[in-house]
């Protein structure tokens, strides 16, 4: 499992690090009941508060992509295809419902956006 934190980022820690991890539960790189780090682990090898971590997996839970079992650890849920296609969908538009506005206030048309998107993808 790989996470790398942008410490220049305006985007919060908890939140690279919940995107990261959803995004390879989505793609398929975790699978299911795979065992995540503690979040002891997790804090050390990335260098951030425990606090931190324990956000973005409450997070994850939240959305249920993993599932903690008490003294056990975190795990990835199990997922059908189909619902791990609907979860990539929700969290795409989740993100572009939250930076829309700025590309709209920057008086960006849809089609230079566009072009935007598909030159840096």
């Amino acid at each position: 499992m790989d996470i790398i934190i942008q410490t220049k980022s305006d985007k919060p820690i908890y939140e690279q690090i919940y995107e990261q991890i959803a995004s390879q539960i989505i793609k398929g790189d975790l699978p299911p009941n795979y065992c995540l780090p503690s979040i002891r682990t997790l804090a050390s090898d990335l260098s951030i508060s425990v606090i931190t971590v324990k956000k973005s997996l409450e997070l994850l839970e939240y959305n249920n992509l993993i599932y903690t079992r008490a003294g056990k650890g975190c795990f990835v849920a199990e997922h059908q295809q189909n619902r791990l296609d609907d979860k990539k969908q929700s969290l795409a538009e989740e993100m572009l419902d939250k930076n829309l506005p700025f590309y709209k206030n920057l008086g960006l048309t849809i089609d230079e956006l566009v072009l935007m998107i598909k030159n840096k993808y």
